[in-house]
């Protein structure tokens, strides 16, 4: 099963995936392997997957609200996430994280559910093979480097936040390009280095981060992303990662990281609770507000129900490639 930036990416370019799949260069079926930790983290290989976290998540069970402590079913929630097999040392002090290499992330925050579930908080990063520039920069560095959060509300669904760094996804312009319209400027830059507001052309140069025309703001926050899942876990950056939008190139061996909180060992988690529903309430004093992760949910058991609409032109396409 593929998650929704898997079918995404499927949609934008369904034929080169499946050459990308049949080359090596990614492994639907990886499971983990080189797994390292040392006292509350731990590093695992996911063997050039596609989303292969998905597979170990499911083992988490039972966690010991009472102690405030985790327990070493959330630590075997922490090693699901990157797909390991081995198990952290126990934890006293209410949080832990895993660091997954090689693996393309899908959507991050999918794999943030289970931590959600268990009234856990729970935090996701990722690199993508590059597609923008430093600060100031005129060549691509940094991927658009996804991130997430999750966090658990008593008696409602979790706030759900997922977000890539650049201004906007690079699907969008792929859809532009291919219906030939232009671009919004601030959305990317040419091979050159120079605005452009054509599609194709973007497409053969960068991505601008979030907020760039105004701000370095975003390249910041992306390039602590890169460093947090490349340089701390030993993963590729986004330069050295082939893109995953071309028919040859090398595994990208890209990075993940995932950090679970129990908000029992903090705050507690009645005050916890409390102090979430005090935050969105102020929010929801605006009626324009919507909360993150809502209109997601809605989708999904939407799509679970009444299942989802595929182009015939889209299923044809994926045959002449099988």
């Amino acid at each position: 099963m593929f998650h929704a930036h898997g079918a995404r990416a499927l949609d934008q370019d369904p034929v080169r995936r499946p050459q990308r799949l049949e080359q090596g260069v990614l492994d639907v079926g990886a499971g983990a392997d080189d797994n390292v930790g040392a006292g509350h983290a731990a590093a695992a290989g996911a063997g050039g997957g596609l989303g292969g976290q998905d597979r170990a998540l499911e083992r988490l069970e039972h966690l010991d609200h009472r102690s405030g402590h985790l327990t070493t079913d959330l630590l075997d929630l922490l090693l699901g996430l990157g797909g390991a097999a081995a198990r952290v040392a126990a934890a006293d002090d209410g949080a832990g994280g895993s660091a997954v290499g090689r693996t393309l992330a899908g959507v991050v925050v999918d794999h943030l559910r289970p931590a959600a579930a268990a009234g856990l908080v729970g935090l996701g990063f990722s690199n993508s093979p590059a597609a923008m520039p430093a600060a100031g920069g005129r060549h691509p560095i940094f991927g658009t480097n996804p991130v997430a959060a999750v966090f658990p509300r008593r008696d409602a669904e979790p706030l759900l936040i997922d977000l890539s760094l650049s201004e906007v996804a690079r699907g969008k312009v792929m859809v532009a390009a291919k219906q030939g319209k232009a671009i919004p400027p601030g959305w990317a830059l040419d091979a050159q280095g120079e605005p452009t507001t054509d599609a194709q052309a973007a497409l053969a140069g960068s991505m601008l981060p979030l907020g760039a025309v105004s701000s370095p703001k975003g390249a910041m926050l992306a390039l602590m992303v890169e460093l947090l899942v490349s340089a701390v876990i030993g993963a590729h950056f986004g330069f050295e990662a082939s893109s995953f939008f071309v028919d040859e190139g090398n595994r990208p061996n890209l990075g993940q990281l995932f950090i679970v909180i129990d908000p029992g060992a903090l705050a507690g988690r009645d005050g916890y609770f409390e102090r979430v529903e005090v935050l969105i309430a102020e929010m929801l004093g605006d009626d324009e507000v919507r909360l993150p992760g809502v209109r997601r949910e809605a989708l999904r058991r939407r799509a679970e129900t009444e299942g989802i609409e595929v182009a015939e032109a889209l299923v044809a396409s994926w045959g002449a490639a099988a």
